[in-house]
């Protein structure tokens, strides 16, 4: 496994300076915590709140780990992942999560991090993990050694999901994308070129098919699939 990843990964950042973070989380306040927590021992060069946000700012920060909350909205951490892998440099990624559920583990380290820790972690096993996943090593704890292990020995099954999307008709399949996207009903009526009214009932029959019952299970679920792509405009 870790040698699969480090072929993808740049060099490891120079020891006689800090470590180059970017800590993307929703939630302003966790955001805050964690960067009182690092600033002593992490050189902290940007922060956001989505994916679209979470891009800019690696782009234009280049940092050397990116701290990347699992449950992020308009996709989540696994949609940040699958755009990391269009920049030429990508830094190494440690995914943060409140959960330790496989459903969460084994989709974001197939997606790419290098480590998974939960917000449970102490500030000291926080940044033992930041410095193992920068110098490309991976880190998990010892809950986790089974789900990584499944990530990585089991190929992920591809004909459930295609039952699901062979469910949808061709409109539910494109109001699925922009929904994925976080547009709202309106923008996707615009951008389809039909009424809000018939972007609901479009809406009603995706969730219904695919068993969901929010717009973030909806992200969710197409992330963890790779169907969401790198937005194309601002």
């Amino acid at each position: 496994m870790n040698s699969e990843l480090r072929q993808q990964i740049p060099e490891t950042p120079s020891s006689d300076r800090p470590i180059r973070l970017v800590v993307v989380d929703d939630h302003h306040l966790f955001r805050a915590g964690v960067k009182a927590e690092l600033v002593d021992h992490c050189e902290i060069v940007g922060e956001a709140a989505d994916p679209t946000e979470a891009i800019g700012v690696i782009r234009q920060s280049a940092p050397d780990v990116v701290l990347l909350d699992v449950h992020l909205p308009a996709g989540g951490g696994v949609a940040v992942l699958h755009m990391l892998e269009l920049l030429a440099d990508p830094p190494a990624v440690l995914a943060l999560s409140v959960s330790d559920a496989a459903d969460d583990v084994v989709p974001i380290i197939r997606a790419g991090a290098l480590g998974y820790v939960t917000k449970t972690i102490s500030t000291a096993e926080l940044i033992s993990a930041i410095e193992r996943v920068a110098t490309r090593d991976a880190y998990f704890s010892p809950r986790l050694a089974a789900f990584v292990l499944q990530a990585f020995a089991d190929p992920p099954g591809r004909s459930d999901e295609d039952d699901d999307l062979q469910s949808l008709t061709p409109r539910e399949r494109e109001v699925l994308h922009h929904l994925a996207r976080g547009y709202a009903y309106k923008r996707i009526a615009v951008k389809l070129g039909i009424s809000a009214r018939t972007v609901e009932s479009h809406v009603s029959a995706v969730l219904r098919k695919l068993q969901l019952s929010s717009r973030h299970e909806v992200a969710h679920w197409a992330a963890c699939r790779g169907l969401i792509e790198p937005p194309t405009e601002a």
